[in-house]
């Protein structure tokens, strides 16, 4: 049984975290929540889906929160022609040898940005569901652990759907959180065009994997009540009870959203979960595990629209219990 985390070892995760988030911040130029979001994921061992029109910088996001991480980063872009294979490796032979070897795909790295997923058809997207899941993938029948930590960002414009895949439920499930990158304000705007004037800034490594799963062992340590996880269970089930809603949030999005609170904590400098931690991360966390009706099929609006409602309708109370 692990130790009872102190307040002292939050709060110098803390300020790891701040440093890596400044760092973001020197190189991307939007909205605080979005990396927040990231960071949220990244401790609790999740995957982050980025939805956002072409030219918002979501590549950029991605590159610098890769490399403050300083963890190995491979990107994978996604097309209609691109095979199983080439995400996952396969064995090649060596002439010389007259052997078989591994040629190790892109999906054996820390970070794996997979660049507009949803270009690639469903056989090919489903490489990558053993390794979010698993942290393995098998090749020939011969299994590969992936390396520790293992993050997959992935990308996708929601707009432009001509010659794309949707991704299926069974692997949108895996991605903890979906965050939607929008325009930046007209301040935002200004300030990256000046930052940008002369040379882009270039990212710097911060962290490294060692730090990065000591941080994840810090936020798994999070103290949650049991009321709170009641109120976590009670907000996925009114999603599966919703009569908009054809398939509710999975036992999956419950624990996921327990573990992203217990991210969050830590990057407020707790070591407990508070309601308000569930509250500001039901979206991210339950809208893109829910299938609507068919005539709301594809609304993000609608999906949304439930996961309000459940939080202004599933109020949490602390429970008496006798001394």
């Amino acid at each position: 049984m692990s130790a009872p985390l102190q307040q002292a070892e939050v709060q110098a995760a803390r300020e790891r975290l701040d440093a890596l988030r400044s760092e973001v911040a020197r190189v991307f130029i939007g909205s605080p929540r979005i990396p927040e979001l990231m960071l949220v994921a990244l401790l609790a061992r999740g995957h982050v889906l980025l939805e956002g029109v072409p030219g918002v910088a979501k590549t950029t996001l991605v590159k610098a929160f890769a490399t403050g991480l300083g963890c190995s980063v491979r990107r994978i872009q996604f097309t209609p022609d691109l095979l199983p294979a080439d995400i996952t490796g396969t064995y090649v032979l060596s002439p010389k040898e007259g052997s078989f070897t591994l040629r190790a795909g892109p999906v054996f790295a820390n970070v794996v940005l997979a660049d507009e997923i949803n270009r690639a058809p469903a056989k090919t997207q489903a490489a990558l569901l053993e390794a979010m899941q698993e942290r393995q993938t098998t090749i020939d029948g011969d299994r590969f652990e992936l390396p520790n930590p293992f993050l997959v960002l992935a990308t996708q414009n929601p707009i432009d759907l001509e010659g794309t895949y949707p991704l299926p439920e069974a692997q949108i499930d895996r991605f903890l959180v979906r965050i939607p990158v929008g325009y930046p304000g007209a301040k935002e705007e200004v300030a990256m065009l000046r930052a940008h004037n002369t040379s882009p800034p270039e990212p710097r490594k911060v962290l490294s994997g060692e730090e990065v799963v000591a941080l994840q062992s810090v936020a798994s340590r999070v103290h949650v009540e049991d009321d709170l996880l009641e109120y976590a269970a009670a907000l996925a089930a009114y999603t599966r009870t919703h009569g908009q809603v054809v398939l509710g949030v999975s036992p999956r999005g419950t624990l996921g959203l327990v573990q992203a609170a217990k991210a969050m904590a830590v990057l407020q400098g707790r070591i407990y979960v508070s309601p308000d931690d569930f509250q500001a991360l039901a979206l991210p966390v339950f809208a893109h595990r829910m299938v609507m009706a068919p005539e709301l099929e594809g609304d993000a609006k609608a999906r949304d629209a439930v996961i309000t409602e459940a939080l202004g309708r599933i109020g949490y109370r602390r429970a008496v219990r006798a001394v």
